[in-house]
């Protein structure tokens, strides 16, 4: 069984609470990711290194 198979089979009720629950976790997850998780490394990343000098 996969990962996602695990997942489905320990969320409770019938298919369309089970498609309920699993987007409000996947809709968590993304909160978790966007609240702490990318805050926490954006200093590490690349993205504010400006290459290209000013005109001047």
């Amino acid at each position: 069984m996969s990962f996602y198979g695990a997942i489905w089979s320990l969320l409770p009720g019938p298919r369309p609470v089970k498609a309920i629950l699993a987007l409000a976790l996947i809709a968590g997850v993304i909160a978790v990711l966007f609240t702490w998780v990318f805050p926490m490394i954006e200093p590490m990343m690349p993205f504010n290194d400006i290459t290209v000098e000013p005109e001047g």
